[in-house]
């Protein structure tokens, strides 16, 4: 092999590296990653998780209570309450409500127990430069 290998050999020599490399620039997914992996994430996640599966499960038992009454009972479903109103109209009424009270619920909850936690979260972040252009705007 000649000491002279160049372009015209097909070989090259790559510049030797400086003695202080610029530090490592992490992308979007290795923050994603390390966020997701902090002890500060799994809480706002672990928070999230424990107001929302016995919600999710008690919404759905109530639900299939109704189904299940509504197609097993239809004689007690069909009893009138008041007039024209039977109980499968009231159970059914009961399903909005239940609907919106889940909704203010979780909403207090997200307000009171993870926001914050979040925010916190996101900020620090944004503070590393995830999230900003080339212009340096968020």
């Amino acid at each position: 092999m000649d000491e002279q290998d160049g372009p015209e050999s097909g070989f090259t020599v790559a510049a030797p590296r400086a003695a202080e490399e610029e530090p490592h620039a992490y992308t979007a997914a290795d923050i994603y990653l390390e966020v997701q992996r902090s002890a500060a994430f799994q809480e706002v996640r672990a928070r999230y998780r424990r107001f929302v599966v016995p919600a999710t499960a008690a919404f759905l038992a109530w639900y299939l209570a109704y189904v299940l009454a509504a197609t097993l009972a239809p004689a007690a479903m069909a009893r009138p309450v008041a007039g024209p109103v039977n109980v499968a109209m009231l159970a059914g009424l009961a399903q909005f409500l239940t609907t919106f009270l889940l909704t203010w619920a979780y909403t207090r909850h997200a307000r009171r127990n993870r926001d914050r936690a979040a925010l916190d979260l996101r900020w620090t972040v944004l503070d590393r430069g995830v999230g900003r252009d080339r212009g340096g705007q968020a």
